[in-house]
């Protein structure tokens, strides 16, 4: 019993001091779903769309990230993406790390 508690302990401090990643659920908290989708163009590409332009990009995460944060125009056709000033830095960069993850 002892050795299950020290056990089960151990993986709940392992898990809480693990950085939080980039999912669906923050996509979803800061309004990204409502132009994207993980695998079909809505306003926006799909995810998977764009991770797939943006595979053996070195500078993806940092260019992604901003874009988040920033909005963009002419990447993928004439809709602008808006700016998202309600997205920190660390989060957009989760984001960015979640979207090139897909395949």
């Amino acid at each position: 019993m002892k050795v299950a508690l020290i056990a089960c302990a151990t993986v709940m401090v392992a898990l809480s001091a693990t950085p939080a990643m980039a999912s669906p659920e923050l996509a979803q908290k800061k309004n990204c779903m409502a132009c994207h989708s993980v695998d079909k163009k809505l306003v926006g590409p799909g995810y998977k769309e764009v991770a797939k332009k943006y595979a053996g990009d070195k500078d993806a995460v940092k260019k992604l990230s901003e874009k988040i944060i920033k909005g963009g125009a002419g990447v993928w056709g004439p809709v602008p993406m808006p700016a998202n000033a309600q997205v920190s830095p660390a989060e957009a960069e989760q984001l960015a790390k979640w979207v090139l993850s897909l395949k």
